[in-house]
């Protein structure tokens, strides 16, 4: 007996070539420009994206928690922080939120992208949750993905992706070198 899947074969020429690259950054150092210009870089080479991109949620927000992440493929917008008043302690991540996130941007996988772009490698996906599914299922379709991997979180990434990973800085000449083999 077998069983029929729904998802599309992995291309095994692609798979061969393809890898997940981490731009390590000093901790509480989000790196959106270099974000913004690899987004920028590869739309303007037409090359189809799915992932998300980071923005703050407000003016002043903090950067670590309110934010709100684009998807590339639809331009929807998901905020990633819940609102639990002024007195609130500890992380706001709205975990809800996370997960819906993660299901527009898996579906889009469909869409064969070039590259999959991901915002952080943070507490959540260290711990094996958030985007770390995401990340396989475009590992198993041959799809690159880039995200930011801060230091504190640079063992668990490690561990997480293996051999499959190249750590890059934030000199956009040498992630340049790395998307130019995107095609």
């Amino acid at each position: 007996m077998f069983a029929l899947h729904s998802a599309p074969a992995p291309d095994l020429t692609r798979q061969l070539e393809s890898s997940l690259a981490a731009i390590v950054y000093a901790n509480d150092e989000y790196p959106d420009e270099i974000f913004k210009w690899i987004v920028s870089d590869c739309r303007s080479r037409h090359l189809v994206l799915s992932g998300v991109l980071q923005h703050p949620a407000f003016e002043g927000a903090d950067k670590r928690c309110d934010v709100l992440l684009e998807d590339l493929a639809s331009g929807h917008h998901t905020l990633l922080f819940e609102d639990r008043g002024a007195g609130a302690r500890g992380c706001r991540l709205d975990m809800a939120a996370l997960v819906e996130a993660s299901m527009k941007v898996e579906s889009s996988l469909d869409n064969n992208p070039a590259l999959l772009v991901l915002n952080k490698f943070g507490k959540v996906e260290a711990d094996g949750g958030g985007m770390c599914g995401l990340m396989a299922k475009a590992l198993e379709r041959g799809i690159p993905a880039i995200i930011g991997v801060p230091a504190r979180n640079l063992d668990a990434w490690r561990n997480f992706s293996g051999e499959f990973s190249t750590e890059l800085s934030e000199d956009t000449d040498q992630i340049g070198e790395w998307l130019a083999k995107l095609g």
